[in-house]
């Protein structure tokens, strides 16, 4: 998202010229160097054979691309909604809010559930996070952050620990303590390091891990005890602004997208990306996976949500309307997989049929965009933030 975008140049010593220039991240044979722009082509042309040039490579590049869409397209006989036809019907569909948490003092980023299905956590640009008891209301914690856009959030599997950061290019680890006289900021780790602002972040199956998005265009899996990066992924063209890891206990993969308008998926263990899509016209806000873990959707500025299926490898559906001229800026599936719920930057959350393709229901309550939305743990409801300062839980 455009409002969410920050471009940071980091100036210094050129490690090829030496020179004093505006710096670019480059990894070479996963050392990461910084090069100034001159520096970066020339290591971009070395290795080329006779005649060949970039624009040479990328317009062959583009004829693959082509060829890999063709053979797609002759793979996609049948659209999703046509397989469902004979697939009953929702009956009708009622939501409401339930609670309100106030507490924010600006624009509410991210939120997550705790695994306990009860406690939540969230950032906001006031740049405080906030960790709520959702059945009470009551604030259970809250750690100022040396910044503020606090944009990124997590729970630890464990519910011992919180992560968060933003425009200080850190993500960092807070463990949770129920004692009133100590102080969580003196216990705050910091874990990961990038060279711009952090997008998202996740723990994986357990709390020693840590998956985390940037504007530098960059994922990384990180070590929480010693900081050590474990893991770099590069292929996104621009800024990456969301993640989701995949839902299996032993899933090896997450997805992430950009403001390239490209999802993809990674194998944590190689760093390789093994699938890309790139059907959205605009930036992707927000990737989550479907519950079974063979498909994935995402919600972009261009006013629509899609569903890409990974075992067929290609998008399999549009959730959209010509009324709907917002983007959407958050996703997430009920447990059983059937229902999408998309936040947009209309105030709405559209809540749409997976199957048929069609739009069951709009919740009306924020009066601002809405920001980021979770299901929770056990599908009982779910928790969506907004730039109103508040989150909401519905049911």
């Amino acid at each position: 998202m455009c409002d969410q975008t920050f471009l940071v140049n980091v100036f210094g010593s050129c490690d090829k010229c030496f020179k004093q220039r505006a710096l670019r991240p480059v990894f070479k044979k996963s050392q990461q160097l910084s090069y100034c722009a001159v520096c970066a082509e020339i290591m971009a042309t070395d290795g080329l054979h006779e005649n060949e040039t970039l624009a040479s490579l990328k317009s062959e590049a583009e004829s693959l691309k082509g060829k890999l869409e063709e053979e797609r397209a002759k793979l996609h006989d049948v659209e999703l909604h046509q397989v469902a036809e004979r697939v009953e019907a929702l009956g009708q569909f009622v939501m409401k809010t339930r609670r309100t948490l106030k507490g924010h003092g600006n624009k509410v980023l991210c939120m997550d559930w705790c695994k306990d299905k009860r406690r939540i956590v969230s950032s906001s640009q006031d740049g405080k996070v906030i960790v709520w008891d959702s059945f009470t209301t009551n604030k259970e914690h809250a750690v100022t952050m040396p910044c503020t856009w606090v944009m990124a959030c997590a729970y630890a599997p464990s519910g011992c620990a919180i992560a968060c950061g933003g425009l200080d290019n850190k993500c960092s680890v807070y463990p949770l303590t129920f004692d009133k006289n100590e102080s969580m900021a003196a216990k705050k780790k910091s874990v990961a390091m990038h060279t711009n602002y952090l997008s998202a972040c996740s723990f994986t199956n357990s709390d020693m891990q840590i998956l985390t998005a940037s504007g530098d265009g960059t994922c990384a899996l990180w070590d929480v005890e010693s900081g050590q990066l474990l893991q770099s992924f590069h292929g996104h063209g621009a800024d990456v602004l969301c993640l989701d890891l995949a839902p299996s206990e032993t899933g090896n993969t997450f997805v992430s997208g950009g403001c390239d308008k490209k999802a993809m998926v990674w194998d944590m263990r190689s760093g390789q990306c093994v699938q890309a899509f790139e059907t959205h016209e605009s930036d992707i806000n927000s990737v989550r996976y479907y519950p079974s873990g063979d498909a994935f959707a995402s919600g972009s500025d261009d006013a629509t949500c899609r569903l890409y299926d990974l075992r067929a490898d290609r998008e399999v559906a549009i959730y959209s309307k010509e009324s709907i001229i917002f983007g959407a800026s958050s996703v997430d599936f009920s447990l059983s997989g059937r229902l999408l719920f998309a936040g947009y930057n209309d105030y709405t959350i559209n809540v749409w049929d997976v199957l048929k393709g069609s739009r069951v229901s709009i919740l009306f309550g924020h009066e601002n965009r809405v920001s980021t939305l979770r299901v929770s743990p056990d599908g009982t409801a779910f928790c969506s933030g907004s730039w109103d300062h508040t989150l909401r839980v519905w049911a």
